[in-house]
């Protein structure tokens, strides 16, 4: 079916391994497994990366996602997890001081370890999965909508676009990411990872999932913050004496505000929790934490330019 042919389409957050939730949700939204492939009469389903890591059924969740986008059921764009499995596999560039683009430390290698131990004795399958994240673009712009996993930053992707009209990199730009603040580096992160505001005097934080970080992730629409806690976008919130810290003014000009007048904008990775809704009436974040006991969401879009918080469909993960 041609994409204007669609009467809608079902937006499916961070999946991360969870395969039998997704098939839940799947049919809860009126999919069926026909011919071996989920398919919707009508409507197809958008998902927006991260269907790798941290889950029980990746190779399962990847089998599911895949078929349906060559079948033309599903498209899906690639999450950070799809790049930073990229970067673990690519050599990086002659001159770099690294052997591959993500390096091999512990904290990377617990990332993506549950992935790597499913597919032990699958490696020629783990081989061509390897091959169909190339082909995941970095986002969708579908005039009416758009998708990316973390952060749309309209001036990062003309330019990307301009290079990579498809949306997909290739291993020459993988590769160029290895230089810190470069193009590709600022493009992959702003991209997949969202805006990061580093904390003051060289502070750091522990979340919960155990990493310490000089950096939090901030808020892309907010349109008049004063402190430090008006911006933080994260599952681990600030410190009150950081929270209450005044913004310089050099702080508020710097920051990427996705106007309320652009098009309804969805976007994953940010672990929130509690009851599904627009974050305002033209953004949407679909990552409820489903791999930690959470909820696996999907968005039902048909056409309305501002969203409604009873087009929200999930599966509550026991």
């Amino acid at each position: 079916m041609a994409q204007e042919q669609w009467r809608g389409y079902d937006i499916i957050g961070d999946v991360h391994g969870c395969a039998r939730t997704l098939e839940v949700l799947l049919e809860r939204m009126g999919y069926a497994r026909i011919g071996g492939v989920w398919r919707h009469p009508q409507r197809q389903a958008l998902f927006l990366g991260d269907i790798i890591d941290r889950g029980p059924r990746i190779r399962e969740a990847l089998l599911l996602v895949r078929d349906m986008v060559e079948a033309g059921t599903a498209r899906c764009i690639m999450g950070n997890h799809e790049f930073n499995a990229l970067g673990w596999m690519t050599p990086a560039p002659a001159g770099s001081g690294r052997r591959y683009v993500r390096e091999h430390t512990e904290r990377n290698q617990r990332q993506i370890q549950a992935t790597l131990e499913q597919f032990s004795g699958r490696a020629a399958e783990w081989d061509e999965f390897i091959d169909w994240f190339w082909t995941l673009p970095l986002y969708l712009d579908m005039e009416a909508f758009r998708l990316v996993h973390a952060c749309w930053d309209d001036q990062l992707i003309e330019s990307f676009t301009a290079q990579y009209p498809d949306g997909c990199p290739d291993i020459e730009f993988l590769q160029a990411s290895v230089e810190r603040d470069g193009f590709a580096d600022q493009v992959f992160d702003r991209l997949l990872r969202g805006i990061g505001m580093p904390l003051p005097h060289g502070l750091t934080m522990t979340g919960r999932d155990g990493f310490t970080r000089a950096m939090f992730r901030t808020k892309f629409w907010e349109e008049a913050p004063q402190t430090y806690g008006d911006l933080v976008f994260q599952p681990d919130g600030l410190p009150e004496h950081i929270a209450i810290r005044p913004l310089t003014d050099r702080q508020k000009r710097e920051l990427l505000i996705y106007g309320r007048d652009q098009p309804p904008l969805f976007v994953g990775h940010y672990w929130q929790h509690g009851v599904p809704r627009p974050i305002r009436g033209n953004l949407a974040c679909l990552d409820y934490s489903a791999v930690k006991y959470g909820r696996l969401v999907a968005y039902r879009w048909s056409g309305e330019q501002r969203l409604l918080q009873e087009n929200f469909v999930w599966v509550d993960v026991i």
